[in-house]
């Protein structure tokens, strides 16, 4: 085939079309008229919406408006009416002033007047060592506004507007003053006041000579945000414990609840707590306010993925004015979630810390938290659990005596019982009132095994209660275990079990184990206690099913809860299965207690408690309507 060559025409097609475009292009090109046209429209459009938007302009040009620049000073005029003064001030600028003690550290931004930054130098995040310092506010993760309503019908938000700073010493107290003019001596005021040594900081607010400024026909909304930061190794540990406290009505404190868009509607407000688990922030006032908005959505959807944050959460309160002005005393509280802490303040914080109510609360609160802070001061957290728990068992002995007594008596009571259950098989009402009146023969209450157990549970829920709540185990290691306050992981998944998680602990698996041969020791003889009745459930089966079941349950539900409460659990069920065997085999001798029941037989039955009385009384009925029922 021929090759095909670019030959002369081509090339002057190829020219023409090239300088065809170069002249389109020189024809399209703005004049210089039009362009003059189109910088002025445009300088037009932005000194129009500088107009609109001049409060958030100044703020994010941090330069000062001259008071010889008629300009600027008649835009800020314009928007900000008698607060346009702050803008002319050295102070409108993003600078921020800082104050601290040895626990906390806050700054304090001239805009907005609200701290942006507050850190805690006594503690790290997710573990010890890691070299960050827990910062409950950060990076706009908090705000505090307050809608300013003038007398000329403008509506200013405190976030916007620059605040001037001065900063004195009363003493030993850092006192920061951060006021808002209007005029050389009128302004509107933030003061901070930081003590030694103190995690509480006075927070003031009140207006000087803004009486013809201020409409005071509606009290001040203020708003107060924060989005929690994640600070433990477990987000959705931390999270189940991050929710908002609140006091209200004079001494009543309550919770909003968790999940999504979570809101309270309350009166009478003394304090608001952001708690995060083991840190809080908190809003305290003087005086009530007469009403709260509360709002607390959760963040964490995904373990996974959202990693960050765990709660927003939100408060509008009123502030009133008083003859004019606004005065307003209040505290804000930047610290641990510390029972003992908390307690000193004398204004009921201690009770965000979840310790359970009525008689579990009392006996953390009067009991354990005295006897563990005692033993912590002498020994390391993990020995001091494991002789705190020695402790609670050596007081619970009696009571496991008592139980394993009724178990052991039961015991030698079952050829008996069998016997009436094969003469009386086809009668299972008759059985059951021959039984009991072996029991009441015999001197053998069958419920005396369960009340001691039933004793049990308010000391069990307080435990469950305490551990999670205890700040002094945080970070505190134990063996293996780094971090005693939560889950003691010894090997890394590659992969995520549903209702288990992705980590293997090793306490509660230890738990687990001791839990199993606890309840394989006890379940035998609980089966011989109580009688099959007919039309009831095989109580024996059940039982056999929780042997198994028990363990698995613990083993999933605290492979993420704190390793300290596990570590108690194991302790503790070795520990009774220890005074078991030594009852078993050491104190109780089957021999005697059989003896005993004989001689028992021989006497006057005892009197029936009325547990007893009741139930034969109710047997006795059931008997005399079955025999009603034969004859018709």
């Amino acid at each position: 085939m021929e090759e095909k060559k670019l030959d002369i025409n081509s090339i002057i097609g190829f020219v023409l079309i090239f300088g065809i475009l170069i002249w389109i292009m020189y024809r399209n090109q703005p004049s210089d008229a039009t362009i003059a046209a189109e910088k002025a429209k445009k300088e037009l459009v932005a000194k129009e919406n500088a107009n609109k938007v001049v409060a958030t302009q100044l703020a994010s040009k941090p330069t000062i408006v001259a008071a010889g620049d008629s300009t600027q000073l008649a835009q800020a005029q314009k928007t900000l009416g008698s607060f346009a003064y702050s803008a002319t001030l050295p102070s409108a600028k993003d600078t921020v002033t800082t104050i601290e003690n040895d626990l906390v550290k806050l700054k304090i931004a001239n805009k907005g007047g609200y701290i942006v930054e507050a850190t805690l130098k006594n503690f790290e995040r997710f573990k010890k060592g890691s070299g960050q310092l827990v910062e409950l506010i950060k990076d706009n993760n908090a705000n505090l506004n307050i809608q300013l309503l003038t007398t000329d019908n403008r509506t200013l938000n405190t976030k916007d507007l620059f605040f001037e700073p001065t900063l004195a010493k009363v003493g030993a107290d850092q006192v920061l003053s951060m006021k808002l003019k209007s005029g050389a001596n009128e302004y509107f005021e933030y003061k901070y006041i930081l003590k030694p040594n103190d995690y509480m900081v006075g927070f003031d607010i009140h207006s000087v000579g803004l009486k013809s400024v201020l409409n005071a026909s509606k009290s001040l909304n203020m708003e107060w945000d924060l989005k929690s930061y994640r600070n433990e190794k477990s987000v959705a540990y931390e999270n189940r414990y991050a929710e908002i406290y609140y006091e209200h009505e004079a001494g009543k404190s309550n919770y909003v609840g968790q999940g999504k868009d979570k809101n309270e509607n309350i009166s009478d407000v003394s304090y608001v707590a952001y708690k995060q688990h083991f840190f809080s922030s908190i809003l305290l006032t003087d005086v009530s306010f007469k009403s709260a908005e509360l709002h607390s959505n959760n963040l964490v959807n995904d373990v996974n993925l959202d990693t960050v944050y765990t709660k927003q959460f939100k408060t509008i309160v009123p502030l009133a004015f008083k003859n004019g002005e606004i005065d307003q005393k209040m505290n804000w509280y930047y610290g641990p979630t510390d029972y003992a802490i908390l307690k000193k303040y004398d204004k009921n914080l201690q009770d965000i810390v979840p310790l359970g109510w009525g008689i579990f609360g009392w006996i953390n609160r009067h009991i354990f938290i005295p006897t563990y802070g005692f033993l912590s001061l002498f020994i390391a957290p993990g020995w001091a659990i494991i002789l705190f728990t020695i402790l609670v068992k050596l007081v619970m002995s009696p009571v496991t005596y008592k139980s394993f007594l009724s178990q052991a008596k039961m015991k030698v009571l079952k050829p008996e019982i069998a016997e009436l259950g094969e003469k009386f098989k086809k009668d299972p009402m008759k059985k059951q009132q021959e039984t009991m009146k072996l029991y009441n023969k015999a001197g053998v209450n069958p419920m005396a095994g369960c009340v001691p157990g039933l004793l049990q549970m308010p000391v069990f829920y307080a435990l469950f209660q305490f551990f999670p709540s205890a700040i002094s185990l945080r970070q505190k290691g134990f063996l293996w275990a780094d971090d005693l306050s939560s889950f003691d992981s010894v090997y890394k998944l590659p992969f995520h079990v549903p209702a288990y998680g992705d980590h293997i602990s090793l306490f509660p698996i230890l738990a687990s184990i001791a839990i199993f041969f606890y309840m394989k020791m006890t379940t035998g003889d609980q089966q011989m206690a109580a009688p099959q009745q007919e039309g009831m459930p095989d109580m024996s089966k059940m039982m056999k099913y929780m042997i198994y079941i028990s363990p698995v349950m613990m083993l999933l539900f605290f492979n993420s809860y704190a390793s300290g409460l596990s570590l108690y659990y194991f302790v503790s069920n070795t520990i009774t299965i220890g005074i078991m065997l030594v009852i078993k085999n050491y104190i109780i001798d089957s021999d005697k207690i059989h003896a005993q029941i004989q001689e028992n037989k021989l006497k006057e039955p005892k009197k029936q408690g009325k547990f007893q009385r009741k139930l034969q009384e109710v047997m006795e009925q059931a008997e005399a309507q079955k025999a009603k029922d034969k004859k018709k």
